[in-house]
């Protein structure tokens, strides 16, 4: 019997951005929203009380990727597996809170809009950058997630606890993977998570941005799918 995958959007990010992923492996695949709460122990627990019941394989991407290790502290029985994508486990630096609270600024004065016009050089790589599908799903996406839950979520970010003390204590089958051209979390992040995680495996995905699910979906169903065992699978 297939446990179920949960899967955690990241900031402003909906279950499109894993449209690729549901569409690609085939798996009994359940998306959290990720909107309601304001600090990424709210979302964590949640997310636990939504996701369909006993263990699961649980992946996350970005924020997303915060509320999965917050969720390995609070109840690392429930997870089979573990996917951190485009993240980190370091706490938020005051340059990181500088440019957020601009952010903020700018969709409390109505221009949400605005925010991801400047955010999508940070999240998309080269071709994918000049790729206006893929830039109006990005928009789309943050629109309809809407300012008060991105106020939410962006408070949630900055509070975020340190995860690196955790890490060591994760025990079942994870995956670390990245964008080669990711930003926003670059590969030097990823390589202090996997180094932490005993037997994780590390994957940088060429040619790609912060966004990978979207950006290099094949590439990324690949590296799930052998995460997940998923031999007939492989993109």
């Amino acid at each position: 019997m297939k446990r179920p995958l949960v899967l955690l959007p990241g900031l402003l990010l909906d279950e499109r951005l894993w449209r690729p992923q549901i569409e690609g492996l085939g798996e009994q695949a359940w998306v959290a929203d990720l909107t309601r709460d304001d600090s990424i122990a709210g979302m964590a627990r949640r997310a636990l009380a939504e996701a369909p019941a006993g263990r699961f394989a649980l992946c996350g991407l970005s924020m997303g990727g915060y509320v999965a290790m917050e969720i390995m502290r609070q109840a690392p029985g429930r997870v089979e597996r573990l996917a951190l994508l485009d993240t980190q486990a370091t706490p938020e630096t005051p340059e990181a809170t500088e440019r957020r609270s601009a952010q903020v600024r700018l969709a409390e004065d109505g221009k949400l809009a605005l925010v991801v016009e400047r955010l999508l050089p940070l999240e998309l790589y080269g071709p994918q950058l000049e790729d206006a599908k893929l830039r109006e799903l990005r928009k789309a996406m943050a629109l309809s997630v809407g300012v008060e839950a991105f106020l939410r979520q962006i408070a949630a970010i900055i509070g975020r606890a340190d995860s690196r003390p955790a890490l060591a204590a994760v025990a079942c089958p994870t995956l670390v993977l990245c964008g080669e051209h990711d930003l926003l979390t670059p590969r030097a992040r990823h390589e202090e998570i996997a180094a932490a995680i005993r037997g994780s495996t590390l994957v940088t995905v060429p040619a790609c941005g912060h966004l990978s699910t979207l950006e290099k979906p094949l590439e990324v169903n690949r590296a799930l799918s052998a995460w997940l065992g998923l031999a007939s699978q492989a993109g």
